[in-house]
């Protein structure tokens, strides 16, 4: 069954969402983009029809979704950062989860039926086993994930009520930029660590800290789970179709089912960029678990999503396009 033209992204402007409108355009889709222009510096959306709408702006939104009708929205609007989410549990809470509610309100007054939720490994907070399958239990320690599994569970009673069906996808580290250079990761302020330690490889910053180094872990830093944002674009593509199809709503993992330790992908970045990356030693940050991989095997059963990037891939890429818009 063919996806319904055009669809509607939510978040557009940002790295994940502009990076998808791209791959939904090299397809030959007509993506919307509707983005408050909060955490994002607007740049690409001269490229795509653009709404600079607030997603918690309830008229517009339905009005837009009526107008256009548009059967299948993405949801990539959300504020991401977990140290600031402990500093400011109700920010995180109006916008990724009160505004959420207001956008699936819209989307249900306006006949839309289809709904792809950018969820968050955040959602299962230090998980019992390694990989994380999306059975095991969600517990975030963070506002951050708190505010993303919320909307899973308002998701999940629209599921059951036949209101408004939908894909879950629970993404685990979004990195690198797409290969033809479109678009990458910059996000205002950056706390990403790849970003971060190109900007020290360009002389942009000084030196990179590392934010605990007595984790249970085999070097004592957070190891987590790194996948290329083309791979998360495709599988987006891919849950849309799935939805179409099979009028089943689901949740999904997506990750390279692979851990890095913070100072691997240090060593990684030297590596590659040939540059020597300064780094000082602090404290933990609140709301961090030590280790975070995911199974995507579900993923790739269902949906038949392969991950195309590997972690070489993913920094090459990034540091193809960070020296491109700061070199």
């Amino acid at each position: 069954m063919a996806i319904s033209d055009p669809m509607l992204i939510c978040g557009g402007a940002g790295y994940i969402g502009s990076s998808f409108c791209y791959c939904l355009k090299k397809e030959g889709y007509h993506p919307i983009i509707v983005d408050n222009l909060s955490k994002s510096d607007g740049k690409v959306v001269s490229d795509f029809e653009f709404y600079n709408y607030d997603i918690g702006d309830y008229d517009k939104l339905s009005s837009l979704i009526k107008r256009r009708k548009i059967d299948v929205v993405f949801h990539f609007s959300a504020f991401i950062e977990v140290s600031e989410s402990v500093l400011y549990p109700e920010v995180y809470y109006e916008n990724n989860t009160a505004k959420t509610i207001s956008l699936l309100k819209a989307c249900i007054d306006s006949g839309c039926r289809y709904f792809i939720f950018s969820s968050s490994a955040a959602v299962y907070g230090i998980p019992d086993e390694i990989p994380i399958d999306e059975e095991s239990l969600c517990f975030p320690i963070n506002p951050y994930g708190k505010s993303k599994l919320m909307i899973e569970n308002v998701l999940q009673d629209l599921e059951q009520k036949k209101r408004l069906k939908s894909v879950i996808l629970r993404y685990f580290n979004a990195s690198g930029a797409l290969p033809t250079l479109e678009t990458g990761e910059a996000h205002q302020p950056e706390s990403h660590i790849i970003p971060n330690l190109l900007d020290v490889a360009l002389g942009r910053k000084e030196y990179f800290q590392i934010f605990g180094t007595d984790y249970p872990t085999y070097d004592g830093t957070c190891i987590r789970d790194y996948i290329h944002v083309e791979d998360l674009a495709s599988a987006h593509l891919l849950s849309a179709k799935y939805l179409l199809e099979n009028n089943k709503s689901e949740i999904f993992n997506l990750g390279s089912e692979k851990g890095y330790s913070i100072r691997e992908i240090i060593n990684k970045v030297e590596e590659i960029t040939k540059k020597k990356i300064n780094v000082i030693e602090g404290k933990r940050r609140e709301g961090d678990p030590p280790v975070l991989i995911a199974s995507s095997d579900k993923a790739k059963k269902i949906l038949k999503w392969e991950p195309q990037h590997n972690l070489t891939s993913i920094i090459d890429t990034a540091w193809k396009w960070h020296k491109k818009r700061f070199g």
